[in-house]
């Protein structure tokens, strides 16, 4: 046998062994299903298990920003660890005021913790990624200035806006509004309405749509302000955006924002992420893009899922935003869908959550 040959051996029986690892524990998983589930279905189960997941994400989350960045996952760079803190800060920041709404008397824990993760975005230390990014120009020194500094900016409003919902005084006014007319002067100002997330760069379209949730929840706050904006965008997204394949919103526009890139193609974890933007905004848009990624990114068998890819497959791959893609599945792009699964009202697709949970 040759060193190739040897080698070549070597690395199919690792992926051999690796494949039995993940199915074993995938099968696990399931098994372990209806003894996780003991309880959830009443009114107090659900209330139990909602509350639980919350204070395990605020130990992981409402702690310090060195802290969370070491809960980032430690093989990405130090630009995707800073973005994921972001998002995971922002999603968290959603959540608690969803919990406000359903159980009331949660109201004010979950304004103390979404202050806390606000000034937590807001550290030095979380948005250092984007600084670097933009040549070390930091986005709430420069909201004067024309750089875009929209991914940073737009979860940052969008946070604030989560403050203010749940009855927040006036500690970030003047903030907000800053970073609100800022943005919403910086889409004016471009050709197209989109703005890069970084400098020559594609634009990402789920980051685009943060700067249009922002600015829409920014205008039912404050009697409409900067709302003509969002409706500029999303009657361009309807007619400009949309994939020829599938007609969902397209994953990325070239660097002017004007249309899609030719070989960049729809994502799963990109398009499940925009319905559930566009769930805060245009609901009539968001059902009619969720039927579409219904159609074609579910799978129901053998694992119920979505695939990142609906045109290849990848038995396993590692990807900056979806996470580990198993077997065509994104985990990330899945948790997105049962949002918008339950938001509609489609149990059918909602139950895989208890697989994949």
């Amino acid at each position: 046998m040759t060193v190739i040959e040897l080698i070549t051996s070597i690395r199919q029986h690792k992926k051999a062994s690796l494949a039995i690892l993940v199915l074993a524990l995938l099968l696990g998983k399931i098994a372990s299903v209806p003894f996780g589930m003991y309880g959830v279905g009443t009114f107090e189960g659900e209330r139990n298990d909602i509350l639980r997941r919350r204070n395990y994400l605020i130990g992981k989350l409402a702690t310090t920003p060195q802290k969370i960045m070491e809960e980032m996952p430690g093989g990405m760079d130090e630009q995707f660890q800073g973005e994921w803190a972001m998002y995971s800060c922002s999603m968290f920041a959603v959540a608690l005021t969803n919990i406000a709404r359903i159980y009331p008397e949660q109201k004010e824990v979950s304004l103390g913790y979404v202050d806390k993760l606000i000034e937590i975005v807001m550290s030095s230390k979380i948005r250092e990624y984007d600084r670097k990014r933009w040549w070390g120009e930091d986005a709430l020194a420069s909201l004067e200035g024309d750089h875009s500094h929209v991914s940073y900016l737009s979860i940052l409003a969008w946070m604030m806006g989560e403050y203010k919902e749940l009855g927040g005084g006036n500690k970030y006014d003047e903030l907000y509004s800053r970073i609100c007319y800022t943005l919403n002067r910086r889409m004016l100002d471009a050709e197209t309405l989109n703005l890069p997330t970084y400098p020559d760069e594609p634009i990402y379209v789920p980051d685009m749509l943060v700067a249009v949730v922002a600015l829409s929840h920014y205008a039912k706050l404050n009697h409409g302000s900067c709302q003509d904006t969002v409706n500029r965008w999303i009657e361009k997204a309807k007619t400009d955006w949309l994939d020829a394949k599938t007609g969902l919103l397209v994953s990325f526009l070239d660097n002017t924002g004007a249309q899609q890139i030719g070989d960049m193609p729809v994502k799963g974890s990109y398009s499940a992420l925009n319905c559930y933007y566009l769930s805060l905004i245009d609901k009539s848009f968001a059902k009619e893009q969720y039927e579409r990624l219904k159609h074609y990114f579910y799978q129901s068998s053998p694992i119920s899922g979505l695939k990142e890819y609906h045109d290849r497959f990848f038995l396993f791959g590692m990807d900056a935003d979806a996470g580990p893609i198993i077997a065509n599945l994104s985990p990330s792009g899945t948790a997105f869908m049962v949002g918008s699964a339950t938001y509609f009202g489609d149990f059918d697709v909602r139950r895989m959550y208890f697989v994949i949970e």
